[in-house]
């Protein structure tokens, strides 16, 4: 039975009616969302600031924190159910206006059919000139109206990113150190900027001091350091590099083969980085930075950046003493003005990476630079200014003679490789899908073939280390993810706040298992020695099987986890954003060893070397050993 022209021109013009209510609908409810939002601070909760008055009273008050961490909670998941309905409600009105449009054009070019067109009722909404023009004019205006206010409404939540609502802890109850929720306001944030830039220009002005000298007190802020780590048994690295010359220095973030593994033994266990006790050395450093510190031979690296310069320094690990210090300056294509970053980010998070020939840093500016061991430039480049609004922080780590880069920012996703000695391009790979990331690239070596795995939203995805070439991934992630993956076992452990853990086998792509109890913000997942230990930017740390996720053990502490965890000597090693560090025996079972403490605040992880550790506080760089 064939449609005839008249029933063609009323179906079309009901589909017309319902797509134009369809999108009517969405303008009103995105404009009413943008309303509602600019009348509401979500940062100015009332009810979380009287919690937070209350614990100022009573800071011992264990079921108030709850309180307080369940209504943050419900902040952070209010903040990412606002992106994805705006998101989502954007594209709906697109859909329901390209539908109405294509109806309308399909019942007009119906009409010239008839032979009686005056036999057609007519339609004053679709038919009449004036009423016609009326409607496209009025219709486009609320159309534009909407999508302006979904736009402003996005753009506002960006402001209220769910990491300015950070549990911290607070040093103003005399000494009590109570857990609170550190409630960050607009004006708060712009007085915390005016005072960080009066440090670093104070910073920029000083000179490099000797060791064993007293440090002068930081301001609180939260320090985010995105991390790197690479392989758990065999690692892939610079040609010519053995694994045990890896495993006799430390040139990678989280250890000499990047797993948090530190293959060390005779570990300090006992320090007072305030009175002195067991720090052989301590040095202020020039510049600030989030990176933590590499060490190859008895040269040890970390970098430093502000407004003024970015740079590497080189020190005698011995000693302390500066040897070499290097500026990241006339680079094509180094932007001349700074990028907005973060303070809890800043323009040197990214740790530095060596090979024993040479050095690679990358800075918040995207600029990319190679010196030899003796402070020599080798080469440098720009990448483009990363389009990021907290700052530049994956970390570099080297596959062969291949440096890699993990480069995903708000524009787009890439993973890249740069030859070692020439920098020169060797392959580089878009990450279609893939959104920004502070995470940092991991190597593993399967048992069948080197993978390099990259987290991030909303993928875990893996790439051939040689080529570029994606061999897997598995979509599991969302939010702002900032932890690198663990790897054990041929099980990747991939994980992020208010997303998921996800065991994901690196055969295929598989997830295994997944939970989502305790999950980090920064800090990234150790796996090793049959167990599975996670670290929360709330002060969590738990431990599984990772097999199964079965919990064997979980600890609540008064500060969060930015830095990762480290296995060394048969404990764990993790340091928490006050600057003590929490020496856990690696077991089923809980067992604390000690908690020593730095003296200022911290959020970097440890790099061991001959019996000696090597910490990276806020101001200063700290040697520890017996």
């Amino acid at each position: 039975m064939s449609i005839s022209v008249k029933d063609k021109i009323n179906i079309s013009r009901a589909i017309a009616w319902f797509s134009a209510l369809f999108s009517l609908m969405i303008c009103v409810l995105l404009i009413a969302n943008y309303l509602q939002f600019k009348s509401v601070d979500p940062l100015e909760s009332k009810a979380l600031n009287t919690l937070v008055e209350r614990l100022k009273d009573n800071p011992q008050d264990e079921a108030l924190k709850e309180d307080i961490r369940a209504l943050d909670l419900l902040i952070r998941k209010a903040y990412f159910t606002s992106q994805w309905q705006v998101r989502t409600g954007a594209y709906m009105l697109i859909f329901g206006v390209i539908l109405f449009t294509l109806a309308v054009r399909y019942r007009n070019s119906l009409k010239s059919k008839l032979d009686e067109l005056e036999g057609i009722e007519k339609d004053p909404f679709l038919d009449k000139q004036l009423a016609r023009k009326w409607v496209i004019y009025a219709g486009g205006g609320l159309f534009t109206l909407a999508l302006v206010a979904g736009f402003l409404s996005f753009n506002s939540l960006e402001e209220y990113s769910p990491k300015q609502l950070a549990l911290t802890d607070s040093n103003d109850n005399a000494g009590n150190n109570p857990e609170v929720i550190q409630i960050t306001t607009k004006a708060e944030q712009e007085s915390s900027e005016i005072k960080e830039e009066a440090i670093v220009e104070e910073q920029a002005q000083g000179e490099t001091e000797t060791p064993k000298e007293v440090a002068t007190d930081q301001q609180e802020t939260s320090a985010v350091q995105k991390e790197t780590e690479k392989p758990t048994s065999k690692p892939a690295v610079s040609e010519g590099v053995t694994l045990a010359e890896l495993k006799k220095n430390y040139p990678f973030f989280r250890g000499p083969q990047g797993n948090g593994v530190a293959w060390k033994t005779n570990t300090p266990e006992n320090w007072d980085g305030a009175t002195g006790e067991n720090v052989l050395w301590k040095v202020k450093t020039p510049k600030h930075g989030y990176n933590s510190p590499i060490i190859w031979g008895d040269k040890l690296f970390i970098s430093g950046a502000d407004k003024t310069a970015r740079q590497v320094y080189c020190y005698d690990r011995n000693t302390g003493a500066l040897l070499w210090q290097a500026n990241a300056d006339n680079i094509p294509g180094s932007p001349a003005k700074m990028p907005n970053v973060t303070e809890d980010t800043g323009l040197a998070a990214p740790t530095m990476a060596t090979n024993g020939n040479a050095v690679f840093a990358i800075f918040g500016t995207g600029d990319l630079i190679s010196f030899d061991m003796n402070g020599n430039r080798l080469w440098a480049k720009n990448l483009g200014v990363p389009d990021n609004h907290y700052g530049h922080s994956s970390s570099l780590v080297i596959y062969k003679d291949k440096l890699i880069v993990q480069y995903d920012t708000n524009k787009g996703g890439k993973v890249m490789a740069f030859n070692t000695a020439s920098g020169e391009p060797a392959w580089e790979t878009i990450r279609s899908g893939v959104r920004i990331s502070w995470a940092s690239p991991v190597l593993v070596d399967t048992g069948n073939q080197d993978q390099l795995i990259l987290n991030a939203e909303p993928l875990v995805a893996s790439y051939d280390p040689n080529t570029g070439e994606e061999l897997w991934k598995a979509e599991c992630m969302m939010g702002e993810v900032g932890p690198s993956v663990g790897y054990t076992d041929g099980i990747a452990y991939a994980a992020n706040e208010y997303a998921t853990l996800a065991a994901i086998d690196v055969s295929n792509g598989e997830i295994l298992w997944e939970d989502n109890e305790y999950l980090p913000e920064v800090s990234s997942p150790l796996a090793a020695d049959g167990l599975l230990v996670i670290a929360t930017s709330y002060g969590v740390l738990a431990c599984y099987d990772p097999k199964d996720g079965t919990k064997y053990w979980e600890q609540e502490y008064n500060d969060g986890f930015y830095g990762s965890a480290i296995l060394a000597d048969g404990k764990i090693y993790i340091m928490d954003m006050s600057g003590k560090m929490h020496i856990i025996k690696m077991a089923k079972e809980f067992e604390l060893v000690a908690e020593p403490e730095l003296g200022e605040k911290a959020a970097s992880t440890p790099a061991f070397s001959d019996g000696r550790i090597y910490l990276r506080g806020f101001e200063n760089l700290y040697c520890i050993g017996k």
